[in-house]
């Protein structure tokens, strides 16, 4: 008789009665030390201090034009907003972000599969990768609501299952951002600490978080200790500037009431090591054009 595969013992519980603190048990960078790749062994150690790392000019301006003119194609394309990947403002009912767009897209399939960016994310996590998530957002001037703050480690383990922190971010400016039309802000070594929040996930909660996160929030309690320890870093740059980020650390960015319109393109890569497993706090897996289920 075959007995039933064994649960994982889940290591950053979450979504349970009340907030909770628990220490990093995974390593930030998993390649051992003076492994080949396009990063600098400096490079990896300012992102393993800070759980982040500015990569300036990754993409040329000539691949940000066409980068930039696909977006334009994709949110003007009836047919993408008319599709569950695009997501739309809950008050202009513009589009905000457009997820799975290296599946919907040429342009964005040969981003994703780019050795600059492949290249880095093996060096991170030691492995071979496989995107776990990909999205366009589209910050709009003249109001466009921002993220609030928040661990994607959090929502990817309590809601897709991934196991560890083997996972790494980067988001690609495709116009100038700045610290007044709603750029990134991150908390240094928060990355450090899991934050397992408060209270129950509802079914199908991405339906309303990824236009308004509620579950999975960290509170104002929380958010305060570790600005207190850790500061806030803005992130701003020209088009084609990127900001490669642990799946732990705390970020968000703020509403864009100016003028100039702010779009990057976000890429996840996951530990081909790390495949996620059944949810660790929710009822169903999200779909898998949010969370790829390799």
């Amino acid at each position: 008789m075959t007995s039933a595969p064994t649960r994982p013992v889940d290591l950053y519980p979450t979504r349970g009665p009340k907030e909770e603190l628990i220490g990093r048990k995974d390593p930030v960078v998993w390649s051992e030390p003076g492994t080949a790749g396009p990063f600098w062994a400096r490079e990896l150690e300012e992102y393993d201090r800070d759980g982040f790392l500015t990569v300036d000019e990754l993409v040329a301006p000539h691949e940000v034009d066409e980068l930039r003119a696909e977006l334009d194609r994709l949110v003007t394309d009836p047919a993408v907003r008319a599709d569950e990947r695009a997501i739309v403002e809950p008050s202009s009912q513009e589009i905000r972000s457009v997820f799975e767009v290296h599946r919907i897209s040429e342009v964005f399939a040969r981003l994703a599969e780019d050795p600059r960016l492949v290249g880095r994310a093996r060096q991170i996590l030691g492995s071979d990768v496989y995107v776990h998530q990909s999205r366009v957002n589209v910050k709009p001037g003249f109001g466009a609501s921002g993220f609030y703050w928040h661990s994607d480690f959090e929502t990817w383990h309590a809601e897709d299952g991934l196991p560890r922190m083997r996972t790494v971010s980067v988001s690609i400016a495709l116009t100038p951002n700045h610290t007044t039309n709603g750029s990134l802000m991150i908390m240094p070594g928060s990355h450090r600490t899991f934050l397992g929040c408060a209270g129950e996930t509802p079914r199908d909660n991405y339906k309303k978080s990824l236009q308004m996160q509620d579950a999975g929030t960290p509170s104002d309690e929380a958010l305060t200790t570790f600005a207190e320890a850790c500061g806030i870093r803005h992130f701003t740059g020209p088009a084609g500037s990127a900001t490669w980020f642990d799946c732990n650390a705390l970020h968000g960015s703020g509403d864009n009431i100016t003028p100039y319109p702010r779009s990057n393109v976000f890429l996840v890569f996951n530990s081909v090591e790390n495949r996620p497993e059944a949810p660790f706090a929710a009822p169903v897996p999200r779909p898998s054009f949010i969370a790829a289920r390799p």
